[in-house]
């Protein structure tokens, strides 16, 4: 597997990363250690779970799976949803990061974080406090680096603008949601991270399982996409647009003799400004699916097949912009 720098920092992740969000729930703790070792052994080293999957389970599975190799693996958290039942409970002021993130180093067994990531943007929380709160983690040695995840283009520059201007410690990466079927980070995020050299680690690689190819156009009953609410609701999902996509990918899958997951997770292994897409496996079989996605290149006449069936419909100013910047 590949190593790649993380944003503007020096710290060197797998091309891909192993997300536990089913750590303790679908995936049980003797299938969710095996994972990780089998991560390992063929070459990665980044692994990324949060405070609130599974109440808190999923970190305790990885502290314990990594506790006697710790120094080899890059292990990222976050801090931000619900995590107690009172006022302060929930977000980034000061007072729940400080709490969130002795609760999280406990799980862990661990005594530091190496990305300790914001989980979305917290409305009621000045951005000063929760980075100086931050910056304060990476100077005591619990934190080496921190993040953001779901922020809109102009939280994150604002972040960055916050940090510069008072020298705090700078979000080095972003975790959105990326994918065949989920391309709104194309609008302006993804120039803004080209831009400002941050990294890109996006979650649903696969759009929640809908690029994998088992579902049919009926409505499914079980499984993540049977959902009615959420982003892997079968109302964002089962579209017609996307199943487009999913005949692309699967005409690809036939040409290049892989599976629809591997194609997705190739593409997105080649597109510019992506770090280290985060796959998920509820099984061993999944997991194994999933890693045939490196190792390989897609050729560029398909991936520009591929990307052009997903791209977002021309939009201003993208629009404006390359009509008129051909004449400067």
């Amino acid at each position: 597997m590949q190593i790649r720098v993380l944003g503007r920092s020096g710290l060197a992740v797998s091309e891909l990363c192993l997300g536990t969000m089913s750590f303790g729930n679908t995936t049980d703790e003797s299938d969710s250690i095996r994972m990780i070792d089998l991560f390992r052994e063929q070459g990665g080293n980044f692994l990324d779970t949060a405070n609130v999957y599974v109440n808190g389970r999923s970190e305790e599975i990885v502290g314990k799976a990594i506790k006697n190799v710790r120094s080899e693996v890059v292990l990222a958290t976050k801090v931000r949803m619900h995590t107690a039942d009172h006022p302060n409970g929930a977000g980034v002021s000061r007072k729940h990061i400080m709490q969130s993130v002795e609760e999280s180093l406990q799980r862990l067994q661990t005594d530091y974080i190496d990305l300790y990531q914001v989980h979305v943007w917290d409305h009621l929380t000045p951005i000063e406090e929760t980075l100086r709160a931050l910056d304060d983690l990476v100077s005591s040695g619990k934190v080496r680096y921190i993040g953001c995840s779901n922020f809109f283009a102009w939280q994150l520059m604002k972040s960055l603008a916050v940090s510069d201007a008072n020298r705090y410690v700078r979000f080095i990466s972003i975790q959105p949601q990326y994918s065949l079927v989920s391309r709104e980070m194309d609008r302006e995020m993804m120039s803004l991270c080209l831009e400002e050299n941050v990294g890109v680690i996006p979650w649903a690689p696969l759009g929640g399982g809908f690029l994998t190819g088992r579902y049919s156009k009926e409505e499914p009953t079980t499984g993540r996409l049977s959902s009615k609410i959420g982003e892997s609701s079968w109302a964002l999902r089962g579209t017609e647009r996307n199943f487009e996509i999913l005949d692309a990918v699967q005409s690809a899958a036939r040409e290049l003799d892989k599976t629809p997951a591997q194609v997705s997770l190739n593409w997105l292994l080649n597109r510019k400004g992506i770090t280290s897409p985060i796959f998920g496996a509820s099984t061993l079989e999944q997991y194994a699916d999933n890693m045939g996605a490196v190792g390989w290149k897609m050729p560029q006449a398909i991936w520009d097949r591929l990307d052009e069936v997903s791209a977002l419909p021309s939009e201003y100013p993208n629009r404006f912009i390359a009509k008129f910047a051909r004449t400067y």
